[in-house]
């Protein structure tokens, strides 16, 4: 990989967590599943009630393609039940960027998005990034403000011009 290598760690936590987390295994994505995780990505995007119009420009941010899997480091959360979520990161310079942290809709507030958060941050400190770059959904920047980013302005959508996200930084040292 171009960027970031993903060390796959078949469980992996982080301060108290729920006992369906302790059950899910984090692993590579295979190609054969990169259709399913992106409509994974488009219904948790969706939960947040945005206009078939906003849905429809965001499509293309939300899809998971081949060259991902060569560039960035992917990781899925799963369990007996299936792909609860998938992370995605990538390296610019010396910081690593959040890419994708998306969750099923069903499986919110089960520990997912803590699971793969925490799996993000460590890849990218053992990678030697000083800094995990975030571009968040408004509807998802208290979460990562929760788990220690901290908020610096905001950056403009890839998908609609003029719209602003909030800009998040983690430090990772």
């Amino acid at each position: 990989k171009a960027g970031i290598v993903a060390a796959a760690s078949p469980r992996l936590a982080s301060g108290r967590i729920s006992a369906t987390v302790r059950r899910m295994i984090l692993r590579e994505p295979k190609v054969s599943e990169l259709r399913k995780l992106s409509g994974l990505c488009q219904r948790s995007k969706a939960h947040w009630n945005y206009p078939p119009d906003m849905m429809k420009a965001f499509r293309r941010e939300l899809t998971i393609r081949k060259a991902d899997l060569d560039e960035d480091a992917i990781m899925l959360a799963e369990d007996k039940r299936g792909i609860a979520g998938v992370v995605q990161l990538s390296k610019a310079g010396e910081d690593a960027v959040l890419e994708k942290l998306f969750v099923d809709p069903h499986r919110l507030g089960e520990g997912t998005g803590k699971l793969l958060y925490v799996w993000a941050c460590r890849v990218a400190r053992d990678n030697g990034a000083r800094n995990l770059l975030i571009d968040s959904d408004p509807d998802a920047s208290a979460f990562y403000e929760h788990m220690g980013a901290v908020r610096q302005g905001t950056a403009e959508s890839a998908s609609i011009p003029g719209r602003q996200l909030p800009h998040l930084v983690h430090p990772l040292g």
